[in-house]
């Protein structure tokens, strides 16, 4: 397990918690984050009607100061009881129906927002299922989480409240500036007086946040994947003794993100000092002011009742400027978190992709297949070449010109020393990548013209890795079949996999296996993967090295079992033993990157002295894992 801060893993063009952000110039507050509209447009009625509201309750608050001015200059002056109960009484009502309108504002723009935040939740999933497996290799899955909760929570804040209050509050100040200087033009002036340094504050605010924003949203998203690992790596750690180690990476990052945050509370305490000092000197001295013209009898002090009062009615408007700009450019950073996912190409048929597809119908219509419609032909690769997406450009292809044809009904063995792209190669065939050049058919069909749904309900897969989710046993194997498969196709697979012991379990095939099946066995979940990919009789089946976790009697029951599926599939059976490699028809070794040689396993060890020195290792192992097995199937007998 990692002992050092785990650093960010997002595509290149994406800044990482570490890296420095885009320049102020590259990036608009405003661009970012009209690009929320499709999602707010649905509710846009809802959120105007909210503005309005919010703004018809911010201007009943500025008719407050106007019956104070009244009460000051009439009844008080004339020592008029009635008057000044009732002045009191529009002043109960107009603050009972301000908080009212207040309470109306938040009651129509609660329900369609989480409405909003629940679908842009549904839709980055939705995007993430699509994505590439290359995506997914490239990013830290912390800050997927993290964009997926902290980020949408942000904009859900930000559409709720800032989004509003901006303009609520641009109203009412304007409204407010326009009713001081109707008072009293003078005193209006003498307040406006800090409005230039106060905008400029806030313009070199809203540059430093922006970056120290996005570097802590970063910074929580690699927290988040460091936290993931350590929950589902808790035995590594344990076993190992590494809990300090993790304790300190964690602390580490733990630590950063403190002072990240940090940064952003000094940044936002310096704006608050402005904004909230320089309109307090300005009031001051307006009351300086206008106290010296009501004692020369040039202002009413019902009107400087009134201005003064309409100026402490625009504190809060004025002060709240700095967190709702903090909040707003941390929105815009969520919005352009959001979307470097949304954006990312999805598997879609890309440009390259549709010229192989012409390519390889042109080449079906030269040969005279017609395409989708020949005879069954099996699976072929031919001139198939591939490079990783984030592979420098002048690296050789991890496969160079692969050309294997398994016939229809054939099972191929796939043999080749570690890191030779025998994985990569299975993982080609359901397009979990996609070939850099070549192509692969199915029956004479290039994959790259058949919709992933059909193609990926023709072939099944299974991992070398299982992986089971925190689902039932039945779950998680009928997830390889069909619609409308049940227990009749679920016992079936289970038998072929030897995969029985679910039987066994406390609530039988409706036991829940827990997160990553880590409550099972590695050889238990290796047999439940093998059981979901065979469970849907696909007609072409695809297996990196299906029975690894096995013992030697289960894996001799799994392949009786499973010749007779092989029977009627046509497979590719990435192989490292003897034992699995004799399930196969016939035997291709891949080496640098090709196809070498294909024959049978005999034939193989007579004349590829590669392929020999291969095996030779694995049949001494696995004789001496029989006669392991022998003596304590011995011993068990005896006891």
């Amino acid at each position: 397990m990692p002992t050092t801060p785990v650093p960010t893993k997002d595509p290149a063009p994406v800044p990482g918690p570490n890296s420095a952000p885009d320049p102020a110039g590259e990036r608009s507050t405003v661009r970012s984050l009209l690009r929320l509209w499709p999602y707010v447009r649905p509710v846009r009625a809802r959120l105007g009607s909210a503005a309005c509201v919010g703004i018809l309750a911010s201007c009943v608050g500025l008719v407050i100061p106007l019956v104070l001015k009244w009460m000051v200059d009439g009844p008080v002056a004339d020592r008029d009881p009635a008057g000044v109960w009732l002045g009191a009484l529009y002043l109960l009502l107009l603050g009972l129906a301000e908080a009212l309108l207040f309470g109306l504002r938040r009651w129509l723009v609660a329900r369609p927002l989480a409405g909003v935040e629940a679908g842009m939740r549904a839709d980055l999933y939705g995007r993430l299922q699509r994505l590439p497996v290359a995506f997914h290799d490239r990013w830290a899955s912390g800050q997927l989480l993290s964009r997926g909760t902290t980020d949408l929570m942000l904009l859900r804040m930000f559409l709720a409240f800032p989004l509003t209050f901006l303009l609520v509050n641009g109203v009412t100040i304007l409204v407010g500036v326009a009713i001081m200087l109707v008072q009293d033009w003078t005193l209006g002036l003498v307040t406006l007086g800090p409005a230039i340094p106060v905008m400029i504050t806030c313009v070199i605010f809203e540059k430093k946040y922006s970056a120290v924003a996005r570097r802590a949203q970063d910074q929580v998203g690699d927290l988040t994947t460091v936290v993931e690992e350590s929950v589902l790596g808790v035995r590594i750690i344990k076993g190992f003794g590494r809990h300090r180690s993790q304790a300190r990476a964690f602390h580490e990052l733990s630590h950063t993100l403190r002072g990240t945050e940090l940064r952003k509370a000094r940044l936002l305490a310096a704006i608050w000092a402005v904004i909230v000092t320089l309109p307090e000197l300005a009031i001051a001295a307006a009351l300086v002011v206008g106290t010296v013209q009501v004692a020369d009898g040039s202002l009413s002090a019902g009107t400087l009742v009134a201005f003064l009062s309409t100026a402490l009615a625009l504190r809060w408007p004025v002060e709240s400027i700095g967190f709702l700009l903090a909040m707003s450019q941390e929105a815009a950073t969520a919005t352009d978190r959001y979307f470097e996912v949304m954006d990312a190409e999805a598997e879609t048929g890309a440009a390259a992709t549709t010229a192989r597809s012409q390519a390889g119908r042109e080449a079906d219509a030269g040969d005279g297949n017609g395409g989708g419609d020949s005879d069954r032909d099996g699976l072929r690769f031919e001139g198939v070449r591939f490079r990783y997406p984030d592979a420098p450009p002048d690296s050789p292809p991890l496969l160079d010109r692969v050309d294997l044809h398994i016939r229809p009904g054939e099972s191929m063995a796939l043999v080749g020393a570690t890191g030779s792209g025998k994985t990569t190669l299975t993982a080609l065939v359901p397009r979990l990548h996609e070939v850099t050049s070549g192509r692969i058919t199915l029956d004479g069909r290039d994959i790259t013209d058949l919709p992933r749904e059909e193609l990926r309900s023709m072939v099944a897969v299974a991992f070398e890795e299982p992986t089971l989710f925190s689902a039932t046993v039945g779950e998680n194997v009928l997830m390889g079949a069909g619609e409308g498969a049940g227990d009749e196709e679920l016992v079936r697979a289970l038998a072929v996999a030897q995969a029985d012991f679910a039987h066994a379990l406390p609530q039988g095939t409706g036991t829940q296996v827990g997160e990553q099946g880590l409550t099972l066995s590695g050889g238990q979940r290796q047999r439940l993967a093998l059981a979901r990919a065979v469970v849907g009789t696909p007609r072409f089946l695809v297996l990196d090295d299906p029975l690894s976790a096995l013992d030697v009697h289960t894996e001799a029951a799994v392949e009786a079992a499973l010749r007779q599926v092989l029977a009627d599939t046509t497979a590719l059976i990435v192989a490292h033993r003897p034992s699995t490699v004799l399930l196969a028809d016939r035997v291709a070794l891949l080496s640098g990157g090709r196809v070498t040689a294909v024959g049978t396993h005999q034939e193989l060890l007579r004349t590829n002295a590669e392929y020999a020195h291969l095996m030779s290792g694995h049949e001494e192992r696995d004789g001496q894992d029989a006669h392991v097995g022998h003596e304590e199937s011995e011993e068990g007998d005896g006891r």
